[in-house]
């Protein structure tokens, strides 16, 4: 029988993943794996360990393989109908927070939720704001909400899941206490002939997520043609987007009416979030 550290050293992977496994199918911290590294392993959790080293070897994220992936502090389930959540995706947050009062009820529309990992973080850090999230895919859904019932307890009940293409199954405001103050949407961006999309993690998350249209730019015109109907009077609209689609975000916000348009930098100082505000109260 091999020890936690035999098995380490057989599996040809990085000694983190190779404890990340150990710990997710004996139910242990890594902590205790590091110590107890010569304790044995048995046949069914060897077999287990050796079944998802093949898959990591062949490239299958660790996210998928645990189905679990830290944001904001927070541990979201994850599984292949999702993407996995990103530090970068932190700044989408980040800057939605700043047009968010801490004390002051607020609606905030998040399209395409996925995992939930934006609306949920928003959520945790603004207890007076009530939220819809929407996804086209139901099983999205499913996990977003598994998410927010284990992640925010009773305050899972500020959050209205609904399965919509963006804005199809959101009915149009009739009066503003309808609208919403802030809509945020980490939405696919990535061209359909992209070759990014046959490396790394890309190529095991679900393409729908990550593929906007042809040229990449399909989805973000998109919600920047519908948000107006939805915003209140200097409501703002944040949109997640590629190293390169900064300069093409902010023009689209411009065309469609939004002013103080500005595109915000990640932390690794990547053009990452462009937002706007829509300030037409004829809307």
């Amino acid at each position: 029988m091999l020890t936690l550290s035999q098995w380490s050293q057989a599996s040809e992977l990085p000694s983190l993943e190779a404890r990340m496994l150990l710990s997710h199918v004996l139910q242990v911290t890594s902590a205790w794996a590091v110590a107890h590294d010569e304790a044995t392993l048995d046949e069914a959790s060897k077999h287990c360990l050796d079944a998802l080293a093949d898959r990591r070897r062949r490239g299958e994220p660790m996210a998928y393989l645990v189905g679990e992936k830290e944001f904001w502090g927070m541990m979201f389930k994850v599984t292949p109908d999702v993407l996995i959540p990103r530090p970068e995706t932190e700044t989408l947050v980040e800057t939605a927070l700043r047009y968010l009062p801490q004390r002051q009820e607020t609606r905030v529309l998040d399209l395409g939720t996925g995992s939930g990992a934006i609306v949920i973080a928003i959520a945790r850090e603004r207890p007076y704001a009530r939220f819809c999230a929407t996804d086209v895919s139901a099983a999205a859904l499913r996990l977003a909400e598994e998410n927010a019932a284990r992640l925010l307890r009773e305050d899972a009940d500020r959050i209205t899941w609904r399965l919509s293409d963006w804005f199809t199954a959101i009915p149009e405001p009739r009066q503003d206490a309808e609208r919403f103050s802030v809509i945020v949407s980490n939405p696919p961006y990535i061209a359909a002939a992209d070759a990014h999309l046959d490396e790394g993690d890309l190529r095991f998350e679900p393409r729908g997520a990550l593929v906007g249209g042809r040229a990449g730019r399909e989805a973000l015109q998109t919600i920047v043609h519908r948000a107006p109907g939805y915003l209140r009077p200097g409501g703002v609209l944040l949109m997640e987007h590629g190293y390169d689609q900064g300069e093409e975000a902010r023009a689209l916000l411009h065309d469609a009416g939004f002013t103080q348009c500005e595109t915000v930098c990640d932390l690794a100082g990547v053009p990452r979030v462009t937002l706007g505000v829509y300030e037409n109260t004829g809307q």
